[in-house]
């Protein structure tokens, strides 16, 4: 939370365990990084282990100790050392000796892959095996920290074939003794909810052995309760649905950073292109955007590579080195940074979600992200204006009781009372809104109406509506299209005041049309109530659209940082390098009396005009920060 963090995490192949170390950090040091996430323990040993069933990698030279000689030449050069766990997987050995450690698929069978026999988190390889294994590993090395992979029982194994339920003699006990009945043989919220619960019971000894023998080491894995800090993962996948997603590092840092604010964010950028392709890398453009994406929302850059970093595709590495020497030399803007945005928008389900977050980011909006309520609650006034995607949400009372003002979508009934829902349209393809209100929609003023498609929560009308219902009618053959459409009252956008606040429900999935469809009209729909909402927008820019901005503070420096990432070299499923933007005008919101350009490296002249300091920007690359103080 107070060293700028330069990230490379190395997941070692058995065969890498001869290598060099005195190479290895020589690399480190050449690409300017002072952190290694490096291959421990788990699967296979990179030290020379004397526990049981735990076994060293068989091409470890005799006599040697790769991870000790790693750890012990990365601290003389002032780099941090997280150890790499994974204990899901083990030999048949450990297996033939301790099946009842073991998953059990629904016919009895044991789960294998590659010759590796996958425990269960309730088996006492987990419980047991484990805190031995990691006792010898933290007596014996002084680890930075120690993470974690593949943490708990997996849904699908590596080629993502479903493995269903483990129903080991563990699992059926404990399944028993919590919920009171036999553990379900398909697929079972309940079940999930079992599986959480005991990760995070295996989770709490293992956070407690690392502290307890090494106080100042981290814990780390993919949860976000009792671990040191957020990790998360910006990557890619042969046979996932497109579109892709530019603002994946964004998303992931913003929502770790703004969730649990006293926690560290570490979101790795995967190197290569899929796990069936580990030696190729995704574009080096893509790259460095995730690296500068982490950085512009209080994350420092993080790299992943298969095997050592004698890589057979240097690329991404290549890529990476530039942010990192950048990284280095500017590391003073990377400390203590806390979100400054006065919009927050709540975490939901995918589609609705990034519609959101794709508009904000387009409309130059500063916003942070959160999917915890209790923070909210603690300082309710922070926010302008909260955006909820997936409904209006009880824990939004008491916000909006003080003069909050919230902008909430989605054909789900909301748990505030903001009118009488009338049913749930579960098909409107074909089905319009008609626009009434052209003063509060000054986007919309070159249409009379916006599509819809999904579900619709019906409302009672109001007695005004801004927007109306134009139910489905046919759309075909063209001699007949809507010839029998039909107007209603039914509105299409409730506006309610609430306590002090105000509340504008949006009773169907535009965000999710959005992120799906891009239509300006959804995307005006949405700007203009949020500008009917906000007293005012935080920053005022000519900046075009692919152009992200985020503003952040560092209270103890007691100064802002406006960040620009440029996403315009993004097109289809392709990165390139971004187009050059040039004389980019900002104003931003506050008393700075200086304004300067870390990547330009020069003084920008301020002007102030009606609570705004105005610069701008003679030149974006790729990235740039711009300092007020």
């Amino acid at each position: 939370m107070d060293e700028g963090i330069r990230l490379i995490q190395t997941n070692l192949r058995e065969t890498d365990t001869a290598l060099d170390p005195v190479r290895l950090v020589r690399q480190l040091e050449e690409y300017s990084a002072n952190a290694l996430l490096f291959g421990m323990g788990g699967i296979v040993a990179h030290y020379p282990t004397k526990v049981e069933f735990h076994y060293a990698s068989p091409h470890m030279p005799a006599g040697r100790d790769t991870f000790g000689e790693v750890l012990r030449e990365a601290h003389a050069r002032k780099i941090r050392v997280i150890g790499r766990f994974d204990l899901s997987k083990t030999q048949k050995a450990v297996y033939d000796a301790h099946p009842e450690w073991f998953f059990r698929k629904a016919n009895g069978e044991p789960v294998i892959y590659n010759g590796l026999y996958s425990t269960c988190i309730n088996g006492g390889y987990y419980r047991e095996h484990a805190i031995r294994i990691l006792t010898e590993a933290l007596e014996r090395y002084d680890v930075d920290g120690l993470f974690f992979n593949m943490f708990g029982n997996p849904a699908a194994d590596y080629s993502g074939v479903p493995i269903g339920n483990c129903t080991c003699e563990s699992c059926k006990k404990r399944f028993r003794e919590m919920y009171g009945r036999d553990l379900p043989t398909g697929r079972d919220p309940v079940y999930g909810e079992f599986l959480e619960k005991s990760r995070l019971e295996v989770a709490t000894r293992i956070g407690a052995l690392i502290h307890a023998k090494r106080p100042n080491a981290a814990f780390w894995t993919y949860i976000q309760g009792l671990v040191d800090g957020i990790t998360s993962e910006s990557n890619t996948a042969v046979n996932r649905p497109l579109p892709l997603w530019p603002y994946s590092a964004s998303d992931n840092v913003n929502r770790a950073r703004n969730s649990q604010p006293d926690k560290m964010a570490f979101n790795l950028g995967i190197g290569f292109v899929d796990i069936p392709y580990r030696f190729v890398t995704v574009p080096p453009a893509e790259v460095q955007l995730r690296h500068y994406q982490n950085m512009a929302h209080g994350a420092g850059p993080a790299f992943v590579a298969v095997g050592t970093l004698d890589q057979e595709d240097r690329s991404g590495l290549l890529a990476t080195k530039p942010v990192f020497d950048w990284h280095k030399r500017h590391a003073d803007l990377y400390v203590g940074q806390e979100s400054a945005a006065r919009v927050l928008l709540l975490g939901g389900r995918q589609g609705s979600y990034r519609g959101f977050f794709r508009l904000l980011s387009e409309q130059l909006i500063p916003f942070a992200v959160s999917d915890n309520f209790s923070w909210l609650q603690e300082r309710p006034r922070q926010f302008d204006l909260v955006i909820s995607s997936q409904g209006l949400p009880a824990e939004l009372e008491d916000y909006l009781r003080q003069g909050g003002r919230v902008l909430a979508a989605g054909a789900i009934a909301p748990q505030l009372e903001v009118g009488k829902v009338v049913r749930r349209w579960t098909n409107t393809r074909s089905a319009y809104l008609r626009i009434h209100d052209r003063a509060l929609f000054p986007s919309l003023q070159d249409t009379n109406l916006l599509f819809l498609d999904g579900e619709y929560l019906e409302f009672e009308p109001p007695a005004k509506p801004l927007l109306t219902l134009i139910p489905p009618s046919m759309f075909g053959p063209p001699e007949k299209v809507h010839v029998d459409w039909t107007e209603t009252t039914k509105p299409g956008v409730l506006l309610r005041e609430y306590g002090k606040g105000k509340v504008v429900y949006i009773p169907w999935d535009v965000g999710g049309l959005y992120y799906r469809h891009s239509s300006p009209g959804h995307a005006g729909l949405v700007t203009d109530l949020i500008d009917h909402l906000l007293p005012s927008r935080q920053v005022k820019t000519n900046a075009h659209p692919l152009v992200e901005i985020t503003v952040m503070s560092q209270p103890q420096r007691k100064r802002t940082l406006v960040h620009l990432v440029n996403l315009s070299g993004h097109s289809e499923t392709a990165y390139f390098p971004p187009i050059e933007m040039r004389d980019i005008q900002i104003g931003v919101q506050g008393d700075f009396r200086r304004a300067r350009a870390a990547t330009l490296n020069r003084e920008l002249p301020l002007a102030s005009t009606g609570g705004y300091r105005q610069f701008v920007l003679p030149s974006l690359g790729t990235y740039e920060v711009v300092i007020l103080d």
